[in-house]
């Protein structure tokens, strides 16, 4: 099953077409990687997909339904949420709270059971609770969770988005660069995580530089080179593909 489509999806910005006519589509509960060089379009694809951007033509289907005019909470209620490139925490907020913001989008109770504090709310708010300690472990931060978040290393922040995206109760979740910065051990623990978030039935979709990453843990990928799509496959076809190598400026693409 395909959870996500694109159907022809162009967006000009004034004269300049940052994607062309892209269709592919994004197979459920995989790992799912969107390569290409600087400027071939990839983030804006992700900002179409969230709402940020609004598409010139074409439509973005999820679990069937057109999302193309959907606003970014709309959405993430929906189940699509994501990271960015650059790191977008409450830094004076600690671990846990930041991972119970994510959660605001699929809380259910009203403001007079809040302001009430009703048992509804209290059960609720125990749940959610419960529900960040285990994202916050998926990631590896438990041990975490009173520190500012602030505080935290670098590849540690990059985990607490991930526990955020988590926690809005997203199918998909979408990573932009998210080994940028890495040295090797945290890129290493960084791809056990998102084996991780397949292995809980998550949707993994990314946007990666780094090609041992993408070529190790993808099962699918779709190469964009100045906003039109030139090739798609598993990881094989795609580094042997003569177009991919020659946007890479011509250079073998290693695994």
């Amino acid at each position: 099953m395909f959870i996500i489509e694109f159907k022809g999806l162009t967006k000009y910005f004034g004269g300049l077409a940052a994607l062309e006519e892209v269709s592919f589509r994004i197979k459920e509960n995989s790992i799912f990687s969107v390569i290409g060089p600087n400027g071939a379009g990839k983030t804006t694809l992700f900002n179409c997909l969230t709402g940020l951007t609004k598409p010139t033509r074409g439509e973005i289907y999820y679990k069937g339904n057109n999302i193309v005019c959907f606003p970014p909470h709309k959405i993430t209620k929906a189940g699509i949420a994501r990271t960015f490139q650059n790191i977008r925490l409450f830094k004076e907020m600690s671990v846990l709270d930041n991972v119970l913001v994510g959660h605001h989008s699929c809380y259910s109770q009203n403001l007079l059971s809040s302001l009430l504090r009703t048992g509804a709310f209290k059960k609720q708010e125990e749940e959610i609770r419960q529900k960040a300690y285990e994202y916050l472990e998926l990631v590896g931060l438990h041990e975490e969770y009173q520190r500012l978040a602030g505080e935290l290393p670098y590849g540690s922040q990059r985990r607490l988005e991930i526990a955020r995206a988590l926690a809005t109760g997203a199918s998909v979740i979408l990573l932009d660069e998210p080994t940028a910065g890495m040295n090797p051990q945290e890129t290493e623990e960084m791809m056990e995580i998102m084996r991780r978030l397949k292995e809980i039935g998550k949707t993994v979709v990314l946007i990666e530089h780094d090609m041992k990453v993408v070529m190790g843990i993808s099962e699918w990928i779709v190469v964009l080179d100045h906003g039109v799509k030139i090739s798609e496959g598993p990881p094989d076809v795609v580094k042997n593909d003569p177009l991919v190598i020659e946007a890479y400026l011509g250079k073998e693409i290693h695994a």
